[in-house]
């Protein structure tokens, strides 16, 4: 999916009038609906609004209005989107779900998951500051093949608007409104676009550090040294896109965005005691090893022709370099008698996946007397991902190659005005390549591990997608979607866990991808200043895959699943000034526990979200003064184990945007009343170290900033 819908335009009245748009206050009210919103993440070039699935574009302005109050961006989502997990407030986002899977995350089409050993870092790999919109597809998708099982959430990257050479610097702090001297985060950000005769250019770059999190007792959070975490940290993002026009139909572009977030190593973690109450806490100290990272280079080139013979042509090469790496101990997985004394040996790991990959997409409009419209193309991918312990240069999950090759038809038919059919095929040929290798000695300490036979076991899924909108009347539409989605198990996971001699890849079941079903049925109505959408959907998937404790971390069960639930959202503009927005979803889950082909255990809190209402208020008060209220609540939960049962909590928070004779002044407050909480994933995970991960969520925490455009 090259962005091309969403490259920048030539120089126009039109554009003029968006940059207008957009030196509103960020908190201004937002209109009711922006007219003809094409969704680059659709291989149709769908409009938002008229798909049979439910999509939603978060807005610049929405971004920023949520950055006004906090720059955790899974708390972002969670804010915009009710069906997304809680953010766990850390590095990590294993259990941010969306409609209880995992969602693809992307950047400008680009893949940014890396499901074959997911080590959950992909929701930390752009800056915000980068980003022109988000667009989220709800559900199960093999638009862009692997990984999509739950939605696709792509970053639209920013693109020079109008003629001529703009800047923009931006300064903000943020900390505990009970300031402490080691709390206090600062960020900066300088953006340069421009364009000149057919080139255009953006070049953007962020630096962050965040101070330490503390709750609202004003004690401090537990910082998590193993997987990784946002607080006491440092991050920069480097982007620069450069693009040029052929003509009047054609145009050439290239992006690189290089990002980096690290720990600082201050503080250690103090566990706590999940059944007496006490949260896990921090000290200063110097944790062993090196601190986690994040460190993702994504680039790509795309190709555009919006007139070859009548159709239109996109074509798109990328790579990504994803390195995680995680904290060190000496774990007991960690240990080998070879190389120290049971019990003594320092290792940590490193996830490093690789890709490369191409996207060619063929539309053409107009045919059967302009009743229909057809999509056609195909793309290719090679990801080859492993995971080293990179104190005793280990390989503990060894190097696996993903290659797949995926063409596709979609077909869009238009009956009668009010009806619109949608249907596509794709099939997805893939080959899976492990080498044999040994595991690491914990596997089996008796034999220092065992050897597997490598293998190239292949894979061939077809994958259909069915839907339809029709315009009931002038203010109601009614939308109905059947999609699968295409993903693998956690690879990485099943292969280190392997403990039984004589293995061999080919044979070796749980390597069988997952193929999840996605039915939605739905409702959009918009009468006047008041509009509204409300669908049901049900996620099932016969061999799916589910996170389970085993002596004390995670490892795949394959399972079926079943997942189904409402998501509803309504808009009404009072006046020009104030907009009310209010957003529901509910989800539940259940797996097949026995083996017995019927669902029979409910899921927990590190494969499902609560359900959650969020409400909020914008205003704008003059020309210059503008406001925003939210309220997120966490509606309790109940589990099958009772440990796990998650009591619900209300956060609320609020922003104010001020512009001055020069610039833009924003102020934020996250958890304005202060809550208690432990958050969602501590209480309701299911983890036998919970006591070391019992976290509370942040108490009252301020966001003060200045942004100028020159």
């Amino acid at each position: 999916m090259p962005c091309f819908r969403a490259c920048p335009p030539r120089p126009t009245t039109l554009a003029a009038a968006l940059l207008a748009g957009l030196a509103l206050p960020a908190v201004a009210q937002e209109p009711i609906k922006l007219d003809a919103v094409t969704v680059t993440a659709t291989r149709t070039s769908s409009v938002e609004g008229e798909t049979p699935q439910k999509i939603t574009v978060i807005t610049r302005e929405q971004i920023e209005r949520q950055l006004a109050i906090t720059t955790d961006q899974a708390q972002v989502l969670g804010n915009l989107l009710p069906a997304y997990s809680p953010s766990r407030q850390k590095l990590s986002s294993a259990g941010e779900t969306f409609r209880g899977r995992s969602p693809l995350i992307m950047i400008d089409g680009v893949p940014q998951s890396t499901p074959l050993r997911d080590s959950a870092r992909d929701g930390y790999t752009i800056d915000l500051a980068m980003v022109e919109r988000i667009e989220v597809i709800h559900g199960a998708s093999a638009e862009h093949g692997l990984g999509a099982t739950g939605g696709i959430i792509n970053y639209v990257t920013r693109s020079p608007r109008g003629a001529g050479i703009r800047q923009h610097a931006g300064v903000s702090v943020s900390g505990p409104t009970s300031t402490y001297s080691d709390s206090l985060g600062y960020k900066l950000d300088y953006r340069a676009e421009g364009s000149r005769g057919s080139w255009d250019f953006v070049a953007a770059a962020t630096y962050q550090t965040r101070g330490v999190f503390y709750d609202a007792d004003g004690e401090r959070i537990g910082v998590d040294n193993t997987q990784g975490d946002i607080m006491d940290s440092k991050a920069h993002d480097l982007m620069f896109k450069l693009g040029r026009w052929i003509g009047d139909d054609q145009r050439l572009a290239f992006t690189v965005n290089q990002f980096r977030l690290e720990g600082n190593n201050d503080y250690v973690s103090v566990p706590g005691d999940a059944d007496a109450g006490i949260p896990t806490s921090s000290r200063k100290g110097s944790p062993a090893g090196n601190a986690p990272q994040n460190d993702v280079t994504s680039a790509s080139l795309a190709y555009t022709h919006a007139d070859l013979a009548g159709s239109e042509l996109d074509v798109q090469l990328y790579s990504q370099r994803f390195r995680a790496r995680f904290g060190g101990g000496t774990l007991a997985t960690f240990q080998d008698a070879s190389l120290a004394p049971v019990g003594t040996l320092f290792d940590q790991s490193q996830n490093e996946s690789d890709k490369y990959g191409a996207k060619l997409t063929l539309r053409r409009d107009g045919l059967l007397d302009n009743r229909l419209l057809l999509s056609g193309g195909f793309d290719l991918l090679q990801d080859t991902t492993r995971q080293m312990l990179i104190a005793t240069d280990r390989e503990w999950v060894p190097e696996t190659r993903f290659r797949n090759f995926a063409p596709f038809i979609q077909a869009e038919l238009r009956p009668f005005e009010r009806l619109k059919l949608l249907g596509g095929l794709r099939r997805e040929f893939a080959e899976l390549d492990v080498d044999s290798f040994r595991t690491i000695a914990s596997t089996r300490p008796a034999s220092g591990g065992v050897e597997v036979e490598g293998g190239k076991p292949t894979f061939t899924e077809t994958l259909h997608n069915l839907g339809l909108v029709f315009q009931a009347t002038d203010w109601a539409q009614l939308f109905a979607n059947y999609s699968e989605g295409f993903g693998m198990p956690d690879v990485g996971r099943v292969l280190r866990a392997i403990n039984t001699p004589n293995q061999r890849i080919d044979d070796f079941l749980d390597l069988q991808p997952i193929v999840t079903d996605n039915r939605e049925i739905g409702v959009r109505a918009k009468q006047g200043p008041f509009e509204a959408e409300l669908s049901y959907f049900q996620s099932d998937s016969d061999f799916g895959s589910r996170l389970v404790p085993v002596g004390g971390v995670y490892q795949v069960r394959r399972e079926k699943t079943e997942i189904d639930g409402i998501e509803a959202s309504a808009g009404w503009q009072l006046n020009a000034d104030h907009r009310l927005h209010a957003a529901y979803a509910k989800v539940k889950g259940r797996a097949d526990t026995d083996d017995d082909g019927k669902v029979d255990t409910d899921l927990d809190g590190a494969n499902i979200s609560p359900d959650r209402l969020n409400l909020g208020w914008q205003a704008r008060w003059t020309d210059k003064l503008g406001t925003q209220l939210q309220v997120s609540h966490f509606f309790d939960r109940s589990f099958p184990k009772p440990e796990l049962d998650f009591n619900g909590y209300t956060l609320v928070d609020a922003a104010l945007s001020y512009r001055l004779p020069v610039g833009q002044l924003s102020a934020g407050i996250e958890n304005l009343f202060n809550k208690d909480y432990v958050t969602y994933y501590s209480q309701s995970a299911d983890s036998t170290t919970r006591d070391d991960r019992y976290f509370k969520g942040r108490g009252r925490t301020f966001n003060v900033g200045y942004q100028v455009s020159f």
